[in-house]
Formats: C-alpha cells, sequence, structure tokens
C-alpha cells in the first residue's frame, strides 16, 4: 500500500511535492491538553498575522491560488483548505477543537501556512492512496452526506480507486475516510511547492511526526517526501 501521485500532476504542477507522515496506533479517543493548547497558539497567532490584512494576497497563500488557477479552478470560488482556514481565522471566527488528530494537523497547518490533509489508512483497505486526475468513474459522497456524486473527468483529486477523498486537490473533503473517534493509522500528506516552501513542509513533516511520538506515543510513525523524482510513499 502507497501513496502515489500521477506523473500528470507533476506536469501539470512544476514543483508541486509532498511531506509525507504515516503514523500508527494513535489514541483518538483520550485527551491531549498540549495539542488543545497548540492550536489556540495556532489560532491566535494566525488573528495577528492577518489583522487588517487580505489572506489571498499573503506570499505564502499565493502559490495555491496560482495552482488553482493553472487546473482552470477560480480560487475565489474553490478556495484552496489552508486559505479557507486562514479566512475564517482572520474573521475572528476561530477554529473549532474536532478531535486530537484532527486539531494537530490544524494546528500545524496553521504554524507553518501549508495545507495539511489526515486520511484513515485502515478505511483505505489496503487500496493505494492517489493524487490524480479523475476520470468519469469516479465518485465523490460530500462531507456530511450519504449520497454519492459522480465526478466530471480531468479534475484533480486524492482518490483511493474510484472512491474520492477530497475534491479539486486540497478542497473540500469528502465523507469516505474522515478522522473520527476510532481512527489510529493515520497518513498526514503536507501539499506544497519546492520553490516556495520546501522547507517549511520539511519542518511541518519533522514535528508532526515528533508529536505523534511524543504525545501520542506511537512507535511506529514513518516520514517521507514525494515529488516528481520520488512519487510514491510506502505505507505498508
Amino acid at each position: 500500500m502507497k501513496f502515489t501521485v500521477a506523473p500528470q500532476v507533476f506536469e501539470k504542477l512544476p514543483g508541486v511535492c509532498f511531506g509525507a507522515v504515516a503514523a500508527y496506533g494513535m489514541n483518538n479517543r483520550a485527551e491531549y491538553p498540549v495539542i488543545a493548547a497548540r492550536l489556540d497558539e495556532a489560532i491566535a497567532a494566525a488573528a495577528a498575522r492577518f489583522e487588517g490584512k487580505k489572506v489571498k494576497d499573503d506570499p505564502a497563500i499565493l502559490p495555491y491560488r496560482t495552482a488553482f488557477q493553472s487546473l482552470g479552478v477560480n480560487p475565489n470560488k474553490f478556495m484552496s483548505s489552508i486559505e479557507a482556514m486562514f479566512t475564517r481565522v482572520a474573521k475572528g471566527k476561530g477554529l473549532p477543537h474536532i478531535n486530537p488528530i484532527v486539531d494537530l494537523g490544524n494546528a500545524l497547518s496553521l504554524k507553518y501556512v501549508l495545507p495539511m490533509g489526515a486520511h484513515d489508512i485502515v478505511q483505505a483497505e489496503g487500496h493505494d492512496i492517489e493524487v490524480r486526475f479523475s476520470t468519469a468513474a469516479d465518485t465523490f459522497i460530500p462531507f456530511g452526506e450519504t449520497e454519492a456524486e459522480t465526478m466530471p473527468a480531468g479534475e484533480l483529486i486524492y482518490t483511493v480507486g474510484p472512491r474520492v477523498r477530497t475534491r479539486h486537490w486540497i478542497w473540500r473533503q469528502s465523507e469516505l475516510g474522515k478522522i473520527g473517534p476510532d481512527s489510529c493509522d493515520i497518513f498526514f500528506p503536507i501539499d506544497g511547492f519546492a520553490p516556495f516552501n520546501k522547507d517549511a513542509i520539511l519542518a511541518a513533516r519533522d514535528e508532526l511526526a515528533e508529536l505523534c511520538r511524543t504525545v501520542f506515543g506511537c512507535a511506529d510513525v514513518r516520514t517521507g517526501f514525494v515529488d516528481s523524482e520520488h512519487p510514491s510513499f510506502d505505507l505498508s
């Protein structure tokens, strides 16, 4: 089982790269005050950073807006996850505490200004987690719903087989693969661009891995880096 990125993705988005962390044996039912505190600190820092400023004009956000445009996606209508998160915080709405794994990812996303996903490895049922362009055979169940939607061909997606996990690359999450109380084996991808934020990706990856070990007590934590020269990361 692997995390793989299709060659066409690197052709369409030159320099795109992914930090990768796989953590096994996380306890998402326990309470971790240090994670809750980190999220609150990151929210406060993000609010201060964007006070009186437009999130979409920030140099750390612009590469994702440019990427969406190159994919034929309007970044104002389909806002990347990292821009949406900062926009919410900048408006004074904060972020909810959802569960420890999600809160950990959100805290580090805010700290490093990077999109960071979280995928339940068990729910992938042994299939690869892929970043590729969609086909008409793919389906998507929106977050919080039960009915599957058909997909247009040619949209950049995170997917497991034909079951899409995230639409428009890093825009909207599916109901499938979401992180719940019983989630324990988690793959965290960190999306970025080598020319712009590779150092931040590696720093976020390493801090995430360390917190999985020291706070969550995971004995099995694996890290990697995926780019055009190394387009896959082993999850099995």
